[in-house]
Formats: C-alpha cells, structure tokens, sequence
C-alpha cells in the first residue's frame, strides 16, 4: 500500500489552471468546429428545407462538428503532424 502525499497549495492551484486552460481550449475548438459547420452547404440547405427533412441533414452536420471538434481536441499542438 503506497500513502499519498498531500499535493503543496502552489501546486493544487497549479492544476486547477491548467485544467482550467484545457477546458477553455476545448471550448474553443468545439466554437470553432460550431461556426465551420454553419458555413458548410449541408447547414446552409437544412435551413431552407422543411422541418421532417431537415432532420437527417442537422443531424449529418451536427456529427461532422462532433468529428471535427475531435480532431482537434487531440491533436498534439499547433505543429503536430496530421494523422491519415
């Protein structure tokens, strides 16, 4: 059995910034993949499509943000090489 060490004040609110920081990055992404999906032509013709077949057209734009704010959420920083 290993005893825990108590974690220092500095660097209990270490962590909470840097949590914090991720947390703000993540929404960030997720706004950004929001406001590309909007400009894409799927989002443009949903939007002029009646209500019952607009359903599958936001749901198809809705998982292209959900993949795309993915994507970015793990990549490894502004100069990490993509993945095919």
């Amino acid at each position: 059995m290993r005893l825990r060490r108590r974690k220092s004040r500095r660097t209990q609110v270490a962590d909470v910034l840097s949590a914090d920081l991720k947390l703000q990055a993540a929404k960030k992404a997720t706004k950004g993949a929001r406001k590309a999906a909007k400009g894409t032509a799927v989002y443009q013709v949903a939007k002029r499509t009646p209500v019952v077949r607009r359903i599958p057209l936001v749901a198809g734009a809705g998982v292209a943000a959900a993949v795309v704010a993915r994507k970015l959420r793990s990549s490894h920083g502004p100069g990490a090489p993509a993945s095919a």
